[in-house]
């Protein structure tokens, strides 16, 4: 076999491939008998060449000159067993230095060293760079289809979990300060705006008594004044792409949570929440979710496709936390055939999303969301009586109104004097209702949902996809290991395949000839 090396891989080199001959002390020769059959490790250890191939690389290393690279099929399957055990860079090079089973997947001898743990970082970013940089995540997706294991099977589970970023949330001064450290260190010119806030070249926080309103108060107006008498400064200023990220992030962070004080030139804390905030300058793709009232977190979310009898994830996508789950969950089904049962939670259950589904072709169990009226335990909109062919709208008390071209239908005079307007609107005005232009899609889904025209396949089906979502964040993998939406879509792309071999591995995965199953 060719010997690894233990040093980080140079910037020029050529791939490395494994020599299937085995050498005195192969770990696999000697100790096969005590990696259980059906894990992933005893997998890789009997397939991972035919997984992955060296021609799955070739295009990382395109020269053909340079020092031989470890051999794709070694750190390939690295990689994996990283992702399934959510393991450091560091963590992963000394499972592979030290625990038999490691050896035993990668093709090793007992004595071998392994390779540094910068070896990983290499590969991942030439793999980041290559136009197909989740290749393992298609590779086993193609040993999925290849066994047949999904035919026939015409259900999907959809959901979403919130993942923790890699940095600490800021607060509005931290940010401001960091923006405006990052846009002097990286546009030289801003270094000649005279600012008074604080000494940016410190890596000190302000001096200031942070219990004191007032004290904070003017830190914030001064913070602020700094920021924009940079970004005047550098108007029309021809700058790099890094540059111009700086100071972009800077007017944002200068806008986000801030507003005009109540004397002139003065600058306070907004009381309401910015909608896209951004929640830390080192990673400003991280943003704030709402997964509940009592769920409230900054990171990244994790969208999920599974087909719930045999548990394998089908896809998955990773965004920040405050994207809807909707669309994406539309997106995740974009390759699949029509006439699939599409299971989810009221997440999924906006107008948009439902027509989507019904427009690619599938049948929708998804939860309805509630419906909420302005009087607690009053009238909400099912209580009207709703004509889109005449573009009318009819109250519980009988008046009928017409609907606007933009959806609105007000009542107004008609409720007047009406004994019911107590259950129905507290408006002066009288009671006005929006229709929207998936209103008819909507009253379906709450009548099949009350009807329960799915609740047996909803119960029966869906909680296999919380249950991947609990093996998905096992461990430390609730908290994404690098910063920005790519990388870490990246992780969680491997995360899902090295899970889904470890599905296909229980199932008895063999490969002769063709990937089939045995059990």
């Amino acid at each position: 076999m060719l010997a690894i090396c233990h040093t980080a891989v140079h910037t020029r080199s050529v791939q490395g491939t494994s020599d299937p001959d085995r050498r005195l002390l192969d770990a696999a020769a000697l100790c096969r008998q005590l990696v259980a059959e059906g894990s992933v490790e005893a997998f890789l250890a009997d397939h991972r060449r035919e997984l992955f191939p060296d021609e799955m690389f070739a295009d990382l290393f395109p020269s053909g000159r340079g020092r031989p690279s470890i051999p794709a099929d070694v750190v390939a399957t690295v990689l994996v067993l990283q992702a399934l055990e959510g393991l450091s860079d560091r963590e992963a090079a000394r499972a592979l230095r030290d625990r038999i089973s490691w050896k035993v997947a990668a093709g090793l001898a007992l004595d071998d060293p392994g390779f540094d743990y910068s070896v990983l970082t290499y590969w991942r970013t030439r793999l980041r760079r290559s136009d197909e940089p989740n290749r393992i995540f298609d590779a086993v997706r193609e040993v999925v289809a290849a066994t047949g294991l999904l035919a026939g099977r015409t259900r999907r589970a959809l959901d979403s979990t919130v993942l923790d970023d890699a940095v600490a949330t800021q607060d509005t001064v931290t940010q401001l300060i960091s923006a405006i450290r990052r846009v002097r260190r990286v546009v030289p010119a801003a270094t000649s705006v005279p600012v008074g806030a604080h000494d940016y070249d410190s890596a000190a926080k302000p001096a200031i008594a942070w219990d004191d309103a007032v004290a904070k108060g003017a830190l914030i107006t001064a913070l602020v004044n700094d920021a924009l008498a940079i970004i005047e400064a550098l108007a029309g200023t021809e700058l790099s792409v890094e540059g111009a990220d700086a100071v972009g992030l800077l007017a944002l962070i200068a806008g986000q949570d801030v507003e005009p004080g109540d004397d002139e030139g003065s600058w306070r804390i907004a009381q309401r929440v910015a909608p896209d905030r951004v929640v830390s300058t080192v990673d400003p793709e991280a943003r704030h979710a709402h997964k509940s009232p009592s769920n409230k977190r900054d990171g990244y979310k994790a969208h999920i496709a599974v087909e719930p009898e045999t548990g394998i994830i089908t896809d998955a996508a990773l965004t920040p936390a405050n994207t809807p789950d909707g669309a994406v969950g539309v997106e995740l089904l974009d390759d699949e055939q029509p006439g699939l049962q599409v299971l989810g939670d009221s997440g999924y259950g906006s107008g948009a999303t439902r027509a989507a589904l019904r427009k690619g072709g599938h049948r929708q169990a998804i939860k309805p969301i509630p419906l909420r009226g302005s009087i607690p335990g009053g009238f909400d909109r099912d209580d009207f009586v709703i004509d889109h062919a005449a573009r009318t709208a009819t109250c519980p008390a009988g008046h009928t109104v017409s609907i606007t071209r933009c959806g609105g239908a007000t009542f107004g005079a008609k409720c007047r004097g009406c004994p019911l307007r107590s259950r129905c609107t507290t408006a002066k005005r009288g009671m006005h209702l929006t229709i929207s232009k998936h209103d008819a899609e909507l009253v379906e889904a709450r009548r099949a949902w009350r009807d329960g025209e799915f609740s047996a396949d909803y119960r029966r089906w869906r909680p296999m996809v919380e249950r991947s979502i609990a093996w998905l964040v096992f461990g430390s993998n609730r908290r994404v290991r690098f910063r920005g939406t790519q990388r870490n879509n990246e992780g969680l792309l491997l995360r899902v395949a090295a899970l889904n071999l470890r599905r296909l591995a229980r199932l008895g995965i063999d490969h002769d000839g063709d990937w089939i199953l045995t059990t």
